[in-house]
């Protein structure tokens, strides 16, 4: 079995997590890293991506559970992951996506009491030198720079991406 390193992660499971929601409206939320606003969700770049592009798709409300989603949430979710890989697909030509969620602490999630789809764009390769031997990832783009260039795929509807 093979493993990926995240070294740059440990910051944020060690540090003081701040009080609030880091997904929700009225709480801590980073507007900076909102890409699109939906009706009953969202789509956000990641903080601690595991390549660059990594995207995460939320709903507004603050729920923990798949089975709490309505319908229109879920429609609305995968409708967002669509327009997400194909905003991906133009802007960064990935050659293959992981796509998922990390429901409750044991599975893996992070922020555990707010669900999150997360989408994270693959490139043959694209672990290198550095995770074996360095025990670290080298995201070859800053946030930012990566939200300047799919920000213009998400101000277009749906449909003209």
């Amino acid at each position: 079995m093979k493993s990926i390193y995240a070294p740059w992660r440990m910051a944020y499971i060690k540090g003081k997590k701040p009080d609030g929601c880091i997904f929700c409206r009225d709480s801590i939320r980073n507007e900076n890293f909102v890409l699109f606003e939906g009706k009953t969700a969202f789509v956000m770049m990641n903080l601690y991506p595991y390549t660059s592009g990594h995207l995460m798709i939320i709903p507004y409300r603050h729920i923990s559970k798949v089975e709490n989603l309505t319908a229109e949430e879920k429609l609305e979710i995968f409708n967002l992951l669509d327009m997400a890989i194909v905003a991906l697909e133009k802007a960064m030509h990935p050659e293959g996506f992981n796509v998922g969620m990390n429901l409750g602490k044991a599975g893996g999630a992070g922020v555990d009491d707010h669900i999150h789809m997360h989408i994270v764009p693959r490139w043959m390769g694209d672990t290198n030198f550095m995770c074996t031997v360095g025990d670290a990832r080298v995201i070859p783009e800053d946030v930012i720079k990566t939200w300047e260039l799919l920000r213009p795929y998400f101000l277009k509807k749906p449909e003209e991406v």
